[in-house]
């Protein structure tokens, strides 16, 4: 019966979510990587007014996508901006707005995460939600953040099936709560490291004495390499890794890192936040490959750090963490985006998609037995 249901959802275009309640994520599984603690959610929305919204497609045999947007606080966001900074590990990438974000240092509208055919026409749906806010209705330009991965593998990715409806209705279901992970939203029809990937996030909560802040992440994932887990080589136990002999590999993808602090920083230092995720996205097995389009976009949502679209003076005083006191930011960083990655793929299912290609999701009880042979994670 229950086979019957998700055939009958899958043709009507509602995705069918039974079989994400039997994943677990890492941690649950004894995959704990680093020395901080997370949050309430272990999800980018323990920073506070960070709320997030997912939009699914998962229809007929080729459909295999979806948006995933990120609003940094509930407010107008071009009325008040926040401050950010963005790395590039990988230039091969489609993401709009980011020359701006270095060159003005912030952000004026949602974050949204998509396929790399249609990140254009999401962009076109970000300027039309932030025009049709009534305090908007005089602005003449606006600069939509988007990022994308190319999930043209399991994907029909040329019909560009992710409509301006679909956006809005992510932004307007975003939820500062629990995150969906794995095959949702813009994670829906990636691979990541020889099986299945998709959004996955995570953060960490520093003592009262290292600042007491909140640092979050957010992940799509679409990148190969040599997974390994917690130092464990579990791509080559499995013998699923990129070169290995007579195995069929996708090395080319990308992968999108959103990091959201309530910390008061600076452009100059959320772009320092951002680069530091890259020593996780490296720890996991990924080294950026030449098709690879690897960007980390970090923000700050402290209240006194917001940038007003209509300044009444020419100087504004506000608060920044100084550089002395920002390793521990991060350290929550690399963790962050490390345990965000492997929740993207123990929360990932298996999944076919056009041309009956089928992506196997990670083999739990298999990687289980890996990691304690290599005595990596904790029971």
């Amino acid at each position: 019966m229950t086979k019957i249901i998700m055939v009958v959802l899958l043709l009507i275009g509602i995705p069918f979510h039974n079989s994400a309640q039997e994943r677990q994520r890492a941690r649950e599984l004894g995959i704990k990587p680093g020395i901080l603690t997370p949050g309430k959610y272990n999800a980018i929305t323990d920073v506070a007014g960070v709320s997030v919204g997912q939009k699914t497609l998962n229809i007929g045999d080729s459909i295999r996508t979806g948006v995933t947007v990120i609003l940094p606080h509930q407010g107008n966001l071009f009325r008040e901006k926040v401050p950010a900074g963005i790395f590039v590990g990988n230039g091969f990438g489609k993401s709009i707005g980011t020359t701006q974000i270095v060159e003005l240092g912030n952000i004026e509208s949602p974050i949204a995460l998509t396929n790399t055919l249609n990140a254009f026409l999401v962009a076109n749906s970000l300027i039309d939600y932030t025009l049709s806010i009534p305090e908007n209705s005089s602005i003449r330009s606006v600069n939509p953040i988007v990022g994308e991965t190319n999930d043209g593998w399991l994907n029909d990715i040329r019909g560009r099936h992710v409509t301006t409806s679909d956006v809005l209705e992510a932004i307007n279901t975003a939820s500062t709560k629990e995150v969906l992970e794995g095959n949702e939203g813009a994670g829906t029809g990636t691979n990541t490291l020889g099986f299945k990937g998709g959004i996955g996030t995570s953060s960490r909560v520093l003592p009262k004495e290292k600042g007491g802040y909140t640092v979050g992440v957010l992940v799509q994932t679409n990148f190969g390499g040599i997974l390994r887990i917690n130092g464990a080589p579990v791509g080559k136990e499995l013998n699923n890794y990129y070169m290995a002999n007579d195995v069929p590999y996708i090395v080319d993808g990308s992968c999108m890192i959103i990091i959201a602090t309530d910390a008061p920083l600076s452009s100059r230092n959320l772009e320092r936040l951002a680069r530091r995720s890259f020593l996780a996205f490296g720890a996991v097995g990924s080294f950026s490959s030449n098709g690879s389009g690897d960007y980390s976009i970090a923000f700050s949502t402290h209240k006194d750090t917001r940038i007003p679209h209509d300044a009444k003076t020419i100087e504004i005083n506000t608060p920044e963490v100084l550089n002395d006191f920002m390793s521990p930011l991060f350290l929550a960083a690399l963790e962050a985006t490390e345990e965000a990655i492997y929740n993207s793929m123990f929360m990932a299912e298996d999944i076919v998609g056009q041309k009956g290609r089928e992506m196997k999701a990670l083999p739990i009880k298999e990687t289980l037995k890996i990691l304690d042979k290599y005595k990596a994670r904790n029971k």
